[in-house]
């Protein structure tokens, strides 16, 4: 007889602002392996809230069955990872530098060990609940094996002393997809599990889940925006569409049905362009942008960076590439003056030794900016145009109230992006992939001379992952232009690149440069 995980009968939310365009009927079967896809606030995770039980329906409660676990709670039989998960665990008092500084640091934070044996143990003690004493003490030994498998897989243990601050988003993935998995939960939920890690290390995890599913009762639900990264061991695929959840379908028809989404920008959109990046900005006349020589950053007995050598020329166009964990955004830190150990190192910026009278913010008014680190700082829930404002002084938040004049460029960025009638929506009430976007026009809002796009299409859907990278290429192919863009994806990058960098974990072979 065929069971239902999970069983969803005209599901209306209680609280109207969460209910989806119309009632939700959904059946998971035990042996079905799941992908909720959908463009970027279409309602996946409004969907993903009403299954694991976050937003009470009115009538017909969503129906359980996790046979044979020997947990009680559903919060132990599903667990959820979610977008901002990827970025780590924050108590409001984060800021976006604190990762480089680390004398901020409590020493009380505890660290990515530390939070991870805790989660091993709560797990244990949660099955010491079950009648089944016999089923219990398969289910540890279970998650034991499980435990050694994620910490080889994710090389945890140099990471196991390092606070959860201190980690790259990549490492906080791995983090906490690891942190989910040690509960040997019956059902795991992932919001885009492979941003963030490089390519041998999504490869890894697909493959690690692949044998998970065959050899344990671990169902997987997967929330994609971006389709093509639809894993083998899927078996069917929600489609989401305008907060309408359609029929759930095989994996093979959905392929089938999949169309290209690539298209060209359209004629308003560059001719808003071409207006925005006319506009008078403050110009560093320097041929040299950045020279780096023989840097190397170190936080106690950890190096992350040595001895590194790099120039950037006014114009050129770079890909800024590398494991997990090899340094790029530590990098990247140094140019954007948010890392303090510049001033310890020989860094010249545009044209200037660093360290040299020159104010954080003489260097900030030359580059846009967006990162994961970010993107996790933003707790900012302002209206989303005031956000894009607060790049034209470089600031977390608005201290400085726009003109007009200027008031009026953000709003042309934001439709350039594709979200200006979103302009009067606060920050906190965007999908992630808004957020994103917004984050995007705030980089490209003073229209500066150096572009640092770290992982800039995280998020995205196909179809504004298409239109981001066209935009990039547009505004980058304009004179005197330069960027350095950071992504774990070669297709992602915009035709216009010219040179990478390539950045490794292993000390003394740090960098390869073409």
């Amino acid at each position: 007889m065929n069971r239902n995980t999970i069983e969803i009968c005209n599901g209306v939310t209680r609280h109207p602002s969460f209910r989806m365009a119309a009632p939700v009927n959904l059946c998971i079967g035990a042996k079905e392996q799941i992908a909720i896809v959908g463009r970027n606030a279409s309602g996946k995770s409004r969907l993903v809230d009403i299954i694991t039980g976050r937003y009470p329906l009115l009538t017909n409660e969503v129906k359980y069955d996790f046979t044979p676990s020997p947990f009680r709670l559903v919060s132990d039989n599903i667990k959820y990872i979610t977008f901002r998960d990827s970025y780590g665990d924050t108590d409001g008092t984060y800021y976006y530098q604190q990762r480089w500084n680390q004398h901020d640091i409590d020493e009380q934070t505890p660290t990515a060990g530390q939070l991870l044996d805790k989660a091993f143990r709560t797990a244990g003690n949660t099955t010491a609940y079950a009648p089944d004493t016999e089923l219990q003490t398969k289910s540890n030994e279970r998650r034991r094996l499980l435990r050694d498998k994620l910490y080889t897989l994710f090389h945890l243990a140099p990471l196991s002393d390092k606070p959860i601050i201190s980690l790259s988003s990549g490492e906080l993935r791995k983090f906490q997809l690891t942190k989910a998995l040690l509960g040997a939960p019956r059902v795991l939920i992932m919001d885009n599990p492979f941003i963030g890690l490089d390519a041998e290390t999504r490869n890894q995890l697909s493959q690690l889940l692949d044998r998970l599913i065959r050899e344990t009762d671990l169902q997987v639900i997967i929330v994609l925006s971006k389709t093509d990264e639809l894993p083998p061991f899927i078996t069917h695929v929600i489609p989401v569409t305008g907060l309408h959840v359609e029929e759930k379908m095989p994996r093979d028809e959905f392929l089938r049905r999949a169309v290209p989404t690539e298209e060209p920008l359209d004629a308003p959109t560059l001719q808003l362009i071409t207006s925005a990046t006319s506009a008078t900005a403050a110009s560093a006349s320097a041929e040299k942008v950045l020279s780096f020589r023989d840097v190397t950053i170190r936080y106690g007995n950890r190096t992350i960076l040595k001895d590194i050598n790099w120039d950037v020329r006014r114009g050129e166009k770079w890909a800024l590439s590398g494991e997990n964990g090899s340094g790029k955004s530590t990098l990247l830190s140094l140019v954007c003056a948010d890392n303090p150990q510049s001033y310890a190192c020989h860094l010249e910026l545009f044209g200037k030794r660093r360290g040299t009278g020159e104010s954080i913010w003489d260097i900030k008014k030359h580059i846009g900016y967006v990162s994961p680190e970010m993107h996790r700082a933003y707790q900012k829930d302002m209206p989303a145009i005031e956000i894009v404002a607060s790049g034209l002084n470089d600031s977390i938040g608005l201290y400085v109230r726009p003109r007009p004049g200027q008031l009026n460029v953000c709003k042309t960025w934001m439709d350039i992006f594709g979200i200006g009638h979103l302009k009067d929506r606060t920050f906190l009430k965007l999908s992630s992939g808004e957020q994103r976007l917004c984050l995007l026009a705030r980089a490209f809002v003073k229209n500066p001379d150096l572009l640092i796009l770290d992982e800039p299409l995280h998020g995205l859907d196909d179809s504004n992952r298409a239109r981001v990278r066209n935009i990039i290429d547009h505004v980058c192919r304009q004179p005197g232009k330069t960027l350095i863009m950071v992504t774990h994806y070669t297709e992602e990058l915009p035709p216009c690149i010219t040179h990478s960098l390539f950045l490794r974990k292993t000390p003394g072979q740090t960098q390869k440069v073409h």
